[in-house]
């Protein structure tokens, strides 16, 4: 009897879902990858890349890679998943699975704001990072606005961390005195699901390095040729280099496939990472889930990663009967990169009642060459 689980995305959750599975399944239980990319990029090096300190090749591993491990990988569109039969059509194609694992991650949507993708680099990409990375190169002094053009997005310290390494950039090429460093936020604070110490202990680093901070301003639309950000509440701006967040949202096949609720994310039982659907388990970015303190939990690698560990447990345990049942207790942390060769470390538990209990440690060497260390690590464990 074929017997397999299907992996949709090969993102940080996938990659370790399917890891995992591998290990944990007799050889029988076939595991099947699915994504459109050839390739895998860490995306917290993209910060990194943006500023000349990364190439793509470092950061970037082929998928193909897993099959040697005994995972099958299937590269192409999703053009379909019909949750209910646990399939997808894959390239005209049809896949089926005992398990079916969603992980396929926010779309980034910079288009539905007018003239956002004309007018800058979103470093959410890979390929905007480099496009960015081109420009910081070439950039002699002027304004630079980092933008979060909606107030919920992933890796919620990515854009204050991006402005303080461009700032960094800027000193190591002693543009800076002629450089403005700008971010314009949608949301009203930096990181605010972490709570008012933690948000506060942020912004009061970015502005400690001489960037102004316009929190609450959403845009509206762009003009690439004026250069000017247009934003809700009348006000406006001008910038000479944009970098910025664009919105997200659930990819449009799982939009489709009526996966998605009024959230417009993927509803999960927020410890076991289960869907509406039998042997249909969701994971990361595609997932919404809601913290009594009336906000979702973030999206952010550290937490595709310990759903995936939780579902790959769970289903492993239902196929072979070894094992102990796994449950998502939302704990996290992240690295919070600063320039000057440090970053600060933020861990705590997202799920306590009635606010996450979180801490950040104040920026040091240490926590930077830990990021270093975490960046090699994860590439060489998973692939």
């Amino acid at each position: 009897m074929d017997r397999s689980i299907l992996i949709l995305g090969g993102g940080v959750g996938g990659l370790v879902a399917a890891n995992l599975l591998r290990k944990a399944l007799p050889e029988e239980h076939r595991v099947v990858l699915v994504d459109r990319e050839p390739s895998f990029a860490f995306a917290p090096s993209f910060l990194w890349l943006m500023v000349g300190q990364r190439s793509a090749d470092q950061i970037s591993r082929p998928l193909d890679r897993l099959r040697r491990k005994g995972i099958e990988v299937v590269r192409g569109e999703i053009e379909r998943v019909d949750p209910a039969r646990r399939e997808a059509v894959v390239g005209g194609r049809t896949l089926a699975g005992d398990n079916l694992i969603l992980a396929l991650g926010a779309e980034l949507a910079p288009e539905t704001i007018p003239g956002l993708a004309e007018a800058g680099h979103d470093f959410y990409t890979l390929a905007g990072a480099e496009t960015l990375r081109a420009a910081l190169g070439a950039f002699d002094g002027g304004k630079i606005v980092v933008l979060t053009a909606a107030p919920a997005y992933k890796c919620p310290a990515a854009p204050y961390e991006a402005a303080m390494l461009i700032e960094h950039f800027c000193r190591k090429r002693k543009i800076r005195e002629r450089t403005q460093i700008e971010v314009w936020a949608a949301e009203p604070a930096p990181m605010g699901v972490t709570g008012p110490v933690v948000s506060g202990a942020v912004r009061e680093l970015v502005e400690s390095k001489g960037i102004a901070y316009r929190p609450e301003h959403q845009v509206a639309s762009v003009d690439p040729a004026a250069r000017r950000l247009k934003f809700t509440n009348g006000a406006e701006t001008t910038y000479d280099l944009l970098a910025y967040v664009p919105p997200h949202r659930a990819p449009k096949v799982v939009r489709e496939a009526g996966l998605v609720d009024e959230s417009g994310w993927v509803p999960v039982d927020r410890h076991l990472l289960a869907t509406k659907h039998e042997r249909v388990h969701a994971i990361g970015d595609v997932v919404g889930i809601p913290l009594q303190m009336k906000k979702p939990l973030p999206k952010a690698g550290v937490f595709a990663h310990g759903e995936a560990e939780v579902v790959s447990r769970n289903i492993a345990l239902s196929i072979t009967g070894k094992g102990k049942p796994a449950r998502f207790e939302g704990e996290g942390e992240c690295f919070v990169e600063t320039g000057d060769g440090k970053a600060g470390i933020g861990k705590g538990n997202f799920y306590a009642v009635p606010v996450p209990q979180v801490k950040l440690r104040s920026p040091a060497r240490r926590w930077h060459a830990a990021k270093i260390l975490f960046e090699k690590d994860w590439l060489r464990r998973w692939f």
